[in-house]
């Protein structure tokens, strides 16, 4: 081979690596695939069952990926909905209250709408932080989910119709995992192929330079912030439906699992970052890890201090973190080491 075959052949292979490096950068969903191999080898060693009741796994999994789908719109603008567990929660009394079930159902997604727009309302209109709005969206909520039920579960009037709908459908597969699965794709297209979903990353990397480049900054976290709320209705809906009752404190622990589950996934909480596919992956480990450790006969409290230490090495571990970790450990290094001004 002579010396100019060499040079490009090298010159080919530095230019393949170089573009695997890039596109390594680029995508956010490795903390979540690796997170996925280690709980999947985990539950495999320690609850193998995990894997052949799939139905109750993939259940788990819908659930806290429904509402975690529609988390990412809105943190992917730089922005927080705490309001998603009671938005689920009232979603579903609502729903409840209403003898007719088709009513009941519409019902639910229209006050998922709602609350969506009022947390944008404050947002956008008020100019209150993201958190401090929806964190107190979360308690009015609560509360009004306890007086629209009076502290009681309120029961279907078409029982049948909620057993139905906990049956399989198509295959193994039940009305609860099919509706998951529609959601990921509608969610994947529109985040990637529409061009209003395409400048919710516009939005969160730089706000301004959205502003400049003429999108329309104010309708986009209005946008986001009602998919969030129609969205945890949705599986609001969802879960009184498969309980047949809905209960005014359900969805307690999905706040956490969903949160957990798009940050795991890569989703930067500062916006601008991340991807449905990441958070559909985080999802999965975390639906994973929550049915294992609940056949494991785990309490809920010590599942959530293992989530909420999940959650933790996952936002340390981000490129972003470590390398203002590894910056200001070589400041400080480099002040120690430094030689001292004579006196």
């Amino acid at each position: 081979m002579s010396d100019d075959q060499g040079l490009v052949l090298t010159s080919q292979r530095t230019d393949l690596i170089g573009r695997l490096r890039t596109t390594l950068a680029r995508r956010t969903e490795g903390r979540a695939l690796a997170l996925l191999v280690v709980v999947a080898i985990g539950a495999w060693i320690t609850e193998p069952v995990v894997f052949t009741s799939y139905d109750v796994t993939l259940g788990r999994i819908a659930l806290i990926g429904l509402v975690a789908l529609g988390l990412t719109a809105v943190i992917l603008m730089g922005e927080l909905d705490l309001s998603v567990a009671s938005t689920l929660a009232v979603a579903g009394v609502v729903m409840a209250s209403i003898d007719n079930l088709a009513i009941g159902i519409l019902a639910a997604l229209v006050v998922g709408l709602v609350i969506g727009a009022a947390n944008a309302f404050f947002v956008v209109v008020v100019g209150i932080n993201s958190f401090i709005a929806t964190l107190g969206m979360l308690f009015f909520l609560r509360g009004l989910g306890f007086v629209l039920s009076d502290e009681q579960p309120v029961r279907l009037s078409n029982i049948e119709a909620g057993i139905s709908f906990g049956k399989p459908l198509i295959g193994d597969f039940t009305p609860r995992m099919l509706i998951f699965i529609a959601t990921f794709i509608a969610m994947q297209i529109f985040m990637t192929r529409v061009r209003v979903g395409r400048e919710f990353y516009a939005v969160g990397g730089n706000r301004q330079a959205a502003y400049d480049a003429g999108i329309p900054v104010r309708r986009r976290i209005f946008t986001g912030f009602m998919i969030s709320g129609i969205v945890a209705a949705g599986a609001g809906a969802i879960n009184t439906l498969e309980r047949t009752a809905a209960d005014p404190t359900a969805g307690s622990t999905v706040l956490l699992s969903s949160f957990a589950a798009a940050i795991i996934g890569g989703i930067l909480l500062t916006g601008g970052r991340g991807s449905v596919f990441g958070t559909l992956l985080g999802a999965t480990s975390l639906g994973i890890l929550q049915v294992a450790l609940t056949l494991s006969a785990v309490q809920v409290d010590v599942q959530n201090i293992i989530i909420g230490f999940v959650l933790f090495v996952a936002v340390i571990t981000d490129p972003n973190s470590l390398r203002a970790v590894v910056g200001s450990a070589r400041s400080y290094l480099r002040a120690r080491t430094a030689p001292q001004p004579q006196s």
